[in-house]
C-alpha cells in the first residue's frame, strides 16, 4: 500500500509539473548571429509560440559560430527539461559531411520536435558586377576560374552549400570568402568587397527590392508571388535545369527530455505554425510554413536521416572539409 501511494504521489506529482510546462521563460537557441535568416525565422517563431503560450517569454540566444555548431553544441549539453530549444537549418544533416569531427551528434544528441518552414535561395551580386544575367555570370564563373569570391556565412551554412552546389552545376570555380553569419556577408556584398552570394529569400528579399544588389535566379520550381521577389526569374527560366535547393528548418530538444514534455512541445509547435500572423510573415519573405507530416517529431527525424544520405556524396566530392 505505501509503495501505491509513493507511486501515485509521484505520478501525480509528474502531471502536475507537465500541466505547468512551461512555467518560466524557454529560450530559442540560434546557431547563427542575429539579423540572418536563420534568426529571421526564429524570431518570426518565436513570436507565434509567445502567442500560442499566453505571453509566456521566448528568449532568442544567438550563439554563433563554426557553420551553426557551437550553437547545437549548447543545446545538446543543456539540461533537458524543455526550457532551451534549438532552431537548426539544414546544415543539421549536411554539417556530418563537412567537419571531420563534430561537437555532437545530430541523430543522437537531441530530440525531435518537428520541423518549422522551408526557404528557397536566390543568387545574389554585387551592383556593380559585370554580368547582367546567369547566362554572362555563368561564362564570367568558368571563363576565367577563381576570379570572382562568393561569401557565405561559414563552412556548413546555407549559403555555403548553396554556393559548391552552384559551381558544380555550372563546372566553375570561385574563391569561397566565409564570414561569422550572413548578416555579415551581406554587409560586404553590398559594400562591395566581395563578388556574390547565394542566400535565402528570408534574407535578401529586402534587398532585391531596394535594387542594390544584381540578382541571377531564385531556386524555386515557379516564380514566388510575393511583391518582392515576383520578377526574380527562376534557375529554370534563366537557363540552368533542376537547379533545386531549399532551406528547410526544425526544432529540437536536448537528448533525454521527458517525452511528455517533448510532445507538448511538439503540439505547441504545431499551433505556432497555424498562427496567420507567422504564416504571413514567412510568405512576405518567400519561405513556406511546413504543414505536412514532417511538423511530427518522427517523421521530421526521418527527414533529417533522409537529407543526410542526399547531401553527402555531393559535398564529399567538393573536398571542403573543416576541422
Amino acid at each position: 500500500m505505501k509503495r501505491f501511494l509513493l507511486c501515485a504521489l509521484s505520478l501525480a506529482s509528474a502531471t502536475a509539473a507537465l500541466a505547468e510546462f512551461p512555467d518560466k521563460p524557454i529560450t530559442l537557441v540560434v546557431p547563427y548571429t542575429a539579423g540572418g535568416p536563420t534568426d529571421r525565422v526564429a524570431r518570426d517563431f518565436a513570436e507565434a509560440l509567445r502567442k500560442t503560450l499566453g505571453g509566456q517569454t521566448v528568449i532568442i540566444d544567438n550563439a554563433a559560430g563554426a557553420g551553426g555548431n557551437i550553437g547545437a553544441a549548447k543545446v545538446a549539453r543543456a539540461a533537458p527539461d524543455g526550457y532551451t530549444l534549438l532552431l537548426h537549418n539544414i546544415a543539421m544533416a549536411t554539417s556530418p559531411a563537412l567537419y571531420r569531427k563534430l561537437p555532437y551528434k545530430p541523430l543522437e544528441d537531441f530530440e525531435y520536435l518537428g520541423m518549422v518552414s522551408e526557404v528557397p535561395m536566390t543568387l545574389i551580386g554585387r551592383g556593380n558586377l559585370p554580368a547582367a544575367n546567369l547566362a554572362e555570370l555563368t561564362r564570367l564563373v568558368t571563363s576565367e576560374p577563381g576570379k570572382l569570391t562568393i561569401a557565405n556565412a561559414g563552412v556548413g551554412s546555407a549559403a555555403h552549400l548553396c554556393g559548391l552546389l552552384f559551381q558544380q552545376a555550372v563546372k566553375g570555380s570561385m574563391v569561397a570568402v566565409p564570414y561569422k553569419g550572413t548578416a555579415p556577408a551581406m554587409s560586404e556584398l553590398l559594400g562591395g568587397q566581395v563578388d556574390l552570394m547565394c542566400d535565402q529569400t528570408t534574407n535578401t528579399s529586402a534587398q532585391i527590392a531596394a535594387g542594390k544588389l544584381k540578382v541571377y535566379g531564385i531556386t524555386t520550381a515557379a516564380r514566388i508571388r510575393t511583391p518582392s521577389l515576383a520578377a526574380v526569374p527562376t534557375f529554370d527560366e534563366a537557363g540552368l535545369k533542376d537547379f533545386r535547393v531549399a532551406v528547410w528548418h526544425g526544432l529540437y530538444a536536448p537528448r533525454g527530455t521527458p517525452p511528455a514534455i517533448a510532445d507538448k512541445l511538439n503540439a505547441l509547435l504545431k499551433a505556432s505554425l497555424r498562427d496567420p500572423d507567422f504564416q504571413r510573415r514567412e510568405a512576405d519573405l518567400g519561405a513556406v510554413v511546413v504543414t505536412d507530416e514532417r511538423t511530427g517529431r518522427e517523421a521530421h527525424k526521418r527527414f533529417v536521416a533522409q537529407e543526410m544520405q542526399r547531401w553527402q556524396p555531393v559535398l564529399k566530392a567538393a573536398a571542403q572539409y573543416a576541422d
